[in-house]
């Protein structure tokens, strides 16, 4: 697998880090604050005096923009540890399976298995294979469903991966009829990275963002 992403998007960061970490411009802002303060009292009027609360004020207000400063400075550097710790635990999913949105039917030994995620109980739960040219092929019914991940297996005696099947799930709860998120088993060949984002390049389902994984097997 080639991880030359990877490396280019920690460059990027480190570059960006740097520029955003200059301490030499932290510093300077301060020296400039500072002149202009001692120039600002040395000329001001005798008898209107700046009082205790302007100059707390001022010094305040660079105390404030120097704290922005490197609270920016530590947000930068945390999020390029992150983008670093993202990709090797994306990496370690290379070679494995995981469970993802989608719904392309995953057949191996005569049995085809998906899975679906409901948002509540439902009373019936049916599940459709579908062709690729979107025929109902074969039709299960999987009766009461309780709410989270379900997953269900279809017994084929002459279909493989090869036969792009899919498959669409219903589910009712009284007279209420829903459409619940289709779960797929894929396997991870590689990973990329675009910008901060960390993708999965899929076996059947492509890229999908590292974020969509429910479970890895």
């Amino acid at each position: 697998m080639d991880f030359s992403t990877l490396n280019v998007t920690s460059k990027s960061t480190a570059a960006a880090s740097s520029s955003a970490t200059d301490p030499a411009s932290a510093a300077g802002s301060q020296d400039r604050f500072l002149k202009l303060l001692v120039t600002q009292m040395q000329n001001q009027d005798p008898l209107s005096p700046m009082d205790n609360a302007q100059l707390t004020t001022q010094i305040a207000q660079i105390n404030t923009v120097t704290g922005i400063d490197k609270l920016n400075t530590s947000v930068v550097g945390l999020s390029g540890q992150f983008s670093q710790m993202q990709a090797l635990q994306g990496a370690s999913l290379v070679g494995r399976d995981v469970v993802v949105p989608g719904n392309v039917l995953d057949i191996a030994n005569g049995v085809g298995q998906g899975g679906f995620e409901l948002s509540a109980p439902a009373d019936n739960v049916t599940v459709e294979m579908l062709s690729p040219s979107g025929q109902v092929v074969d039709t299960m019914n999987l009766g009461a469903q309780g709410s989270g991940m379900q997953g269900f297996d279809w017994p084929t005696s002459t279909a493989t991966n090869a036969s792009g099947l899919t498959f669409r799930v219903t589910a009712t709860s009284g007279s209420i009829k829903s459409s619940p998120t289709t779960l797929m088993r894929d396997h991870v060949n590689a990973i990329t990275t675009t910008g901060n984002a960390l993708n999965l390049e899929l076996q059947n389902g492509g890229l999908v963002p590292y974020s969509t994984v429910r479970a890895v097997n």
